[in-house]
């Protein structure tokens, strides 16, 4: 089951729920959704977005002094759903700090079995955990490939312009930045840790399951 959170980013609208899918507005994404007619199974958040909780039969208020975001918020109450793959809107963009703590999250999807993409304007953001994660081929356009945690070991990169064979990343050295694809299928795996990777918004709809 994929779960569609909507937050109060700057790009929210780009990507919308299909049917099936279980919707969650985070605070602010509420608004977000009510203005192209769709309304979510359930808001999350504190609501000093909002300024009030809204006016939905399934509203889940939490206090304003926490320890989760309200994405977070939302991306717990998605994996307790039972949702195996994720689609963030509105999550990017606005504060570095708040886009940083989102694509963290993408890190706690991981960890857990499922898969997150944050969607951005041109860019989407995903997060590999001891696994890989395959493109198509016929795929152009910039791709980068951080470490998540201290360490990512076991790194390979295939079929991109600079591939890697059983490297070690870690989080203060940005090896991984600015590689491209070439058109060939490619794959990105990483034995134990877990990798951030990005990518163009094209290159979304060619991720191999």
């Amino acid at each position: 089951m994929r779960c569609y959170i909507a937050g109060a980013g700057e790009f929210c609208g780009r990507e919308l729920p299909e049917p099936g899918d279980y919707v969650i507005a985070a605070d602010g994404g509420f608004t977000c959704l009510a203005e192209r007619g769709i309304t979510p199974d359930i808001v999350v958040g504190d609501f000093d977005s909002l300024g009030e909780a809204p006016n939905h039969p399934n509203v889940a208020r939490s206090p304003a002094e926490k320890d989760d975001t309200d994405m977070m918020l939302a991306v717990k109450e998605g994996l307790a759903h039972g949702c195996d793959t994720f689609t963030i809107d509105g999550g990017l963009g606005g504060r570095l700090d708040h886009t940083l703590a989102n694509i963290q999250a993408l890190a706690y999807i991981s960890k857990r079995g499922a898969r997150g993409v944050l969607i951005g304007r041109d860019m989407r953001v995903t997060a590999v955990t001891d696994g890989s994660i395959y493109f198509r081929a016929g795929m152009s356009g910039v791709i980068s490939v951080f470490c998540a945690g201290g360490r990512a070991e076991g790194v390979t990169l295939e079929g991109l312009k600079y591939p890697l064979d059983s490297a070690v990343l870690t989080n203060d050295h940005p090896l991984g930045v600015s590689n491209e694809f070439t058109g060939a299928g490619s794959r990105i795996t990483v034995r134990k840790g877990t990798l951030f990777v990005f990518f163009p918004r094209e290159a979304l709809n060619n991720i191999i399951p």
